[in-house]
């Protein structure tokens, strides 16, 4: 069984680069938490639709540079290519830092400085999941995918605590200096990878872009539905940033450390889910049915919750749900999808799935401010039982499908 779920890290490249991408997701994590609470407590008073904005200003170029990342994560090689993404994005989070530790910090400069950073990832994210497959080939896909999930979900559990605790010791600036600082280490190992043993697949050489990902797609019953899914779930549930800060100070009345806390606890779900999720052989529709539908059972639970204690137990709950649902839709579009047209279809499920939060975290952090919190969750609630309804409506057509061929026949 442990063979089985870790068996990936027996490549040499693989491993080399998780351990490095474990320290950037720490770094992330932390940074995350900062500049939640940096827009929170220092620049605003408690508005939590100020955060909602820098989420949809760091997540927004996933839509913007669509026509493109995709095409370049399936053009070019992904190695070269994540060196002058993840140098950019370094370079943003040291001038972040590097204003709030001067104290010269504004709002819009946050802003800006999400907006550029989205821009990065953007380009990034594609090239990053596709180069996955790069490392370890198809065989061992799913598991790469599954214990990727399982570093940024340790990272999860670690990074917000040490966020909370760098914050509270010497300030908001110092944690955005450390994730820069994360992103050299990736850096780094991008450079000791052997290339000799990197896969070579087959490149694109049009320039069909977005449009032949979307005639790909359109042929795919299956990835059309995940993609809804996908879309419903991250645009308007997974807006964890704005759900747990505002439960934790509004309705809890808790400070840095305790939110930092939250969050960790969620991640304890979130890697529960990323480990089940790599020891599964191959993710399918089921699972993604299972996780969608937990995940808005646990959000009606955690909106209702009357006490810390039974928000911070449905926290675990939602963080497992979740995770099994992003992790088995994240290698279902892997492992059924043309590598030629790899790039392109993670490119069109992260900007519907990232690109999505400026639509729903402007959303979800109005109706926080306007009816409170509890209802911002039971916004999420809806996404996850839409989605499940969704998949639910997917097994229907295939049972019509089956009568009519088993009637024709």
């Amino acid at each position: 069984m442990f063979f089985t779920t870790f068996r990936s890290l027996a490549n040499r490249n693989y491993r080399i680069w998780a351990a490095g991408a474990l320290v950037s997701n720490i770094g992330t994590w932390m940074q995350r938490i900062a500049q939640d609470w940096l827009v929170l407590t220092e620049l605003t008073h408690n508005n939590a639709s100020a955060v909602g904005i820098v989420m949809s200003l760091q997540f927004v170029p996933q839509l913007l540079l669509l026509p493109w990342s995709g095409w370049a994560a399936d053009r070019f090689d992904r190695r070269k290519f994540l060196i002058f993404t993840q140098s950019a994005l370094g370079l943003v989070t040291l001038v972040q830092g590097l204003l709030v530790i001067l104290g010269v910090a504004e709002l819009w400069q946050v802003y800006v400085l999400a907006f550029l950073f989205g821009c990065a990832a953007a380009l990034d994210l594609p090239a990053r999941q596709a180069f996955v497959s790069d490392l370890v080939g198809e065989g061992d896909l799913v598991n790469a995918v599954g214990l990727n999930s399982t570093s940024f979900n340790a990272a999860r559990m670690i990074g917000p605590a040490v966020a909370g605790a760098v914050i509270a010791a010497v300030g908001t600036g110092w944690v955005f200096i450390i994730n820069a600082a994360s992103f050299a280490v990736v850096l780094a190992t991008l450079w000791r990878l052997k290339t000799a043993c990197i896969t070579k697949p087959r490149r694109s050489k049009t320039n069909g872009g977005l449009m032949e990902g979307l005639r790909y797609i359109a042929g795919r019953n299956d990835l059309i539905t995940a993609l809804v899914m996908a879309f419903l779930i991250c645009t308007f549930g997974l807006n964890f940033p704005i759900f747990i800060s505002t439960m934790s100070v509004r309705e809890f009345h808790a400070g840095a450390g305790q939110y930092g806390v939250s969050v960790s606890i969620m991640a304890v779900g979130t890697l529960m889910g990323a480990l089940i999720a790599a020891s599964r052989a191959n993710p399918s529709m089921r699972q993604l049915l299972l996780g969608a539908g937990v995940f808005g059972i646990g959000c009606i639970a955690a909106a209702v919750a009357p006490s810390y204690g039974l928000f911070a137990a449905m926290l675990v709950v939602i963080g497992l749900a979740a995770q099994t649902f992003n992790t088995s839709c994240n290698g279902l579009l892997q492992l059924t999808t043309a590598p030629e047209m790899r790039g392109r279809v993670l490119a069109i499920y992260l900007a519907l799935a990232l690109g999505g939060t400026p639509l729903g975290a402007p959303l979800v952090g109005w109706v926080a401010d306007m009816w409170g919190p509890r209802w911002a969750m039971g916004v999420a609630a809806a996404s996850g039982i839409l989605a499940a309804a969704a998949a639910l409506l997917y097994f229907a057509h295939l049972r019509k499908k089956a009568q009519q061929l088993l009637l024709s026949s």
